[in-house]
């Protein structure tokens, strides 16, 4: 009888982190507010206690704004996940833009920024054709 491969392991916090993703993101689509338009849930960061959760998220609009709404909004996400899932208790949602986006974007205006002649000529191409 041949033996499985090993099935990757994920932690029960990882798997609720996962779940809390999937559900404010089916809900923030059911919410009628102009603000939480094109809003995407990068990820969720669970408390192991889950008393609290920090909901990271992406928008197009002024992060500080689509923030404001979600925390308006926090009790139907809250009662949407206390419905959906199956835990012992709900955590607190907080809202916070996802702190990789901001710093991938500014990664990419850094090498944009950078001149095509700033950057030095590989080894050996040198423009007199010597090595």
């Amino acid at each position: 009888m041949a033996r499985r491969p090993p099935q990757p392991r994920y932690s029960r916090l990882d798997r609720v982190n996962e779940a809390l993703r999937e559900v404010i993101g089916d809900e923030l689509e059911r919410i009628d507010d102009d603000l939480l338009e094109l809003v995407t849930v990068t990820g969720v960061k669970t408390e192991p206690d889950l008393r609290h959760a920090v909901v990271w998220f992406d928008t197009l609009k002024p992060p500080q704004d689509v923030a404001a709404a979600l925390a308006a909004h926090r009790a139907q996400l809250q009662a949407a996940v206390g419905r959906q899932l199956r835990m012992k208790r709900t955590p607190e949602l907080s809202f916070s833009p996802d702190p990789a986006i901001a710093v991938g974007t500014r990664v990419e205006e850094i090498l944009r920024g950078l001149r095509h002649d700033e950057v030095p000529p590989p080894a050996g191409d040198a423009e007199d054709g010597k090595p």
